[in-house]
């Protein structure tokens, strides 16, 4: 085992909260069906160790953006959710642990820009739409 270069010479710089999950998630949106984790391990490149490559993968299907299926001994892997589903997951799971949805909620509103407040009820009211159809 190598010890980590800690005098700040690392080349590889550490990617940014979910980085790392947002491009194994475009990997396998690209893929041409479902893979295994090897083949978005060699897709994603940059020394990334397998064991990182599971990790990731798990964290996604636990999140529900990917799901797997056995094959022989291993499993292979699919996109349920593109980045933009993961960042909703994500919205949807900080919401969810707020005791006080309205108050997140009206906080979030207000913080908006006048174009994404527009964006947003705009949204509101197809979704209002659809579900009256």
């Amino acid at each position: 085992m190598t010890r980590k270069d800690t005098s700040g010479g690392d080349p590889s710089p550490r990617r940014g909260q979910g980085e790392l999950e947002g491009q194994v998630l475009t990997a396998l949106c690209q893929a041409p069906g479902p893979v295994t984790a090897g083949w978005v391990q060699e897709r994603l490149g940059s020394g990334l160790a397998y064991t990182t490559v599971m990790t990731i993968l798990t964290r996604l299907q636990a999140k529900g953006a990917v799901a797997r299926e056995r094959v022989g001994r291993s499993f292979e892997w699919v996109a349920v959710a593109d980045e933009a589903g993961l960042a909703a997951l994500r919205m949807r799971k900080v919401l969810d642990a707020e005791s006080d949805r309205q108050a997140v909620l009206a906080s979030f509103v207000t913080a908006l820009t006048p174009g994404d407040e527009q964006l947003l009820r705009e949204l509101l009211g197809k979704a209002s739409e659809a579900g009256e159809g």
